[in-house]
């Protein structure tokens, strides 16, 4: 299992995921943060990128936050 700390920026204009200087990633995703639809957006984006099925993915902690820690099974 590999754990990461995202940043989310909600209503970007593109989806995009990249690794930041200081080990963080950075993650805009084109969802608005309602009803939970930016995490569901936020988990397939990071799904995608990591090559893993969407239920191999988990918000640990942060939920309702923009800094996020995400859980991923290999």
């Amino acid at each position: 299992m590999r754990s990461i700390r995202v940043k989310v920026k909600p209503n970007a204009r593109e989806a995009a995921l990249e690794e930041q200087p200081d080990g963080t990633w950075l993650a805009r995703v084109k969802a608005p943060p309602v009803d939970g639809k930016a995490n569901d957006a936020l988990v397939a984006l990071i799904a995608r990128h990591f090559d893993v099925g969407k239920s191999r993915v988990s918000i640990r902690s942060g939920a309702s936050a923009r800094m996020k820690t995400i859980d991923i099974l290999d």
